[in-house]
């Protein structure tokens, strides 16, 4: 008798999984002014859904800290950090994972501080749903319209005004229907295409998970059975077949495939691919996936592709629909968010994670910088820490993108600092600069001269090329790097790794290139004239054996002469009128 029983209880439990890991997943950000009650809502939606382990709650109630006058601060499941707790804010990004029998949840718990604006666009940049606090008892403030304008600008298809703190106006139905119609024409402006205003109290639990008793004039959906309803449109799943290859498999000599997560559009089996930059096409042979092959793949699905033809192919290229291509350009506008100390500057090289692909790249005029207060356009030279606005960008090669609106993955990159490695931006294309390197990549043979001229070559570098010759491997090692860090484009060259007969060549080209060229070693004479002859009056010489300056005067001479190589070059702010100066 047991053992007829076993088999169906395995079986049971195992469809039980697979129910579990097919249910629709749908990713939020919480988000509102300071002390809206975010982190109190997401911890009632949280213990009233039974989403809290009975550890967790027993450190809640145990905790010395309690802002709420009842038997549990709910503000304390999310806030986390020590500093959070004391202060009674939200200061980082925090995640909370749950699950009804419909749908698997991630909550992210975002600061409502403008100091902080880079922690709340680091948390929404995945959501396909923004819940924006209002306070009942105060209406919208500055940072509600902060808020919502970094969701509309992070591209979130679906947003919940939740009227918090309803208790407090005594559940008046006036006062939510005077807030909605504030909030919804707020939407309205910004573009945020689906709203729904909910009327709640998270400190008594009403509408967030229990229908309230306290407010029988509204019938709409409460929070939780909004969230487990509510349509998923995500702008990415609509667009063309956009796939960035990740990495190249190959693990025996019969099987090459190209590995990834689909960006956008679906695929099969025997549909036409185009390569980019190669621009090959083929077909798609086969999708591969540790649990076998499929016939159909869609987006924010990891697969292998393997094509029909053997074509060149590395990690951060692009396969998309030939019928569709996206935006092959180094010149593009985009609205950058600001997320480090340093400033942005103007013609500082930059690393451009986009995608798969990395390259290097260069704010070279910035538009306006937004007041997210007031939704107000101002010129700007430099960009601050939390400031966002729309820049324009030059790489070293060609991106290929969509504009974010059209495509949240191929239409996002970060900025890296070279140096530090630190991501300092995050930025969001909105469209290809006339002018640009577009997607014509191969030009007919009457088209005219279509090559790289000298004075294009100093507006990418900033600088004009030159020679510096010092003796001594460690005080050109300096000056090389030094130069970099100043965002000059150098090269070590070294005299015993070098021909003295390849010696006039190699500087021809790397001066035809644009480079700073930094010689270590003791010149000859026949050196020194072919050097003279290159570089003219850019050359400069640095005899330490024959003076009695120091390494380090050395080094601060040469750089004094670099600074005097720079390219001046000014970006005037076109399209703004006087109220916006």
């Amino acid at each position: 008798m047991l053992s007829a029983i076993e088999p169906e209880r395995r079986e049971d439990f195992a469809s039980f999984l697979e129910r579990d890991l097919n249910k629709e997943l749908l990713r939020l950000t919480t988000a509102g002014s300071v002390d809206d009650g975010k982190s109190t809502l997401i911890g009632r939606l949280l213990h009233d859904s039974k989403a809290v382990y009975e550890d967790q709650l027993a450190s809640v109630k145990k905790s010395r800290i309690n802002r709420s006058g009842r038997a549990i601060d709910f503000s304390l499941l999310t806030d986390g950090l020590r500093a959070e707790r004391e202060q009674g804010i939200t200061i980082d990004v925090a995640y909370r994972y749950f699950s009804t029998s419909r749908r698997k949840f991630i909550i992210a718990d975002t600061p409502g501080h403008e100091q902080y604006t880079r922690n709340m666009a680091t948390g929404a940049s995945t959501a396909d749903l923004s819940v924006i606090l209002v306070d009942g008892a105060k209406g919208l403030l500055p940072q509600t319209r902060h808020h919502a304008y970094i969701s509309a600008l992070l591209g979130i298809p679906n947003a919940v005004a939740a009227i918090n703190k309803m208790d407090l106006v005594d559940y008046r139905e006036e006062v939510f229907l005077r807030l909605e119609q504030d909030f919804s024409e707020l939407a309205e402006s910004l573009g945020i295409r689906f709203v729904q205003c909910i009327p709640i109290s998270a400190l008594e639990g009403d509408n967030v998970v229990a229908r309230s008793k306290n407010m029988a004039w509204y019938s709409g959906a409460t929070l939780m059975e909004h969230l487990e309803t509510v349509e998923i449109r995500p702008v990415r799943e609509s667009g063309e077949f956009r796939f960035p290859v990740q990495s190249v498999i190959r693990p025996n000599a019969t099987f090459r495939g190209f590995a990834g997560r689909i960006a956008s559009g679906t695929i099969h089996p025997g549909d036409s691919v185009l390569a980019l930059p190669s621009r090959r096409q083929t077909r798609v042979q086969a999708i591969v996936t540790y649990d076998g092959k499929l016939e159909v793949a869609v987006p924010q699905q990891s697969i292998v592709l393997q094509l029909e033809d053997e074509i060149d192919l590395s990690r951060g290229d692009l396969l998309v629909s030939p019928d569709s291509v996206p935006y092959v350009s180094d010149q593009f506008a985009a609205t950058v968010v600001w997320l480090h100390s340093q400033p942005l500057r103007l013609n500082q090289a930059y690393l451009v994670k986009h995608s798969g692909r990395q390259v290097k790249g260069k704010a070279t005029k910035i538009r306006y910088r937004m007041n997210i207060n007031d939704l107000t356009e101002h010129s700007a030279e430099q960009l601050e820490m939390n400031e966002i606005a729309s820049v324009e960008f030059e790489t070293s090669s060609p991106l290929f993108f969509d504009p974010y609106e059209q495509n949240r993955v191929t239409g996002a990159f970060v900025l890296i600092d070279p140096l530090s490695n630190a991501t300092v931006g995050a930025a969001m294309i909105r469209e290809e600069i006339a002018g640009a390197a577009s997607g014509a990549l191969f030009v007919s043979a009457n088209a005219g001269h279509v090559g790289v001229t000298e004075q294009k070559r100093r507006e990418r570098h900033g600088h004009l090329p030159a020679v510096f010759s010092v003796q001594g491997g460690p005080v050109a090692e300096h000056l090389e790097r030094n130069l970099f860090e100043k965002g000059f484009e150098a090269l070590l060259v070294r005299q015993d790794e070098l021909p003295a007969s390849a010696l006039p060549s190699v500087l021809s080209a790397l001066w035809s290139a644009g480079i700073v060229i930094v010689y270590a070693g003791e010149l000859t004479s026949q050196e020194r004239d072919a050097i003279h002859a290159v570089a003219g009056d850019r050359f400069f010489e640095f005899r330490a054996a024959e003076s009695s300056v120091t390494p380090d005067e050395i080094l601060h001479q040469a750089l004094s002469a670099a600074e005097t190589l720079r390219v001046r070059t000014d970006f005037p702010i076109k399209g703004f009128s006087s109220e916006h100066d």
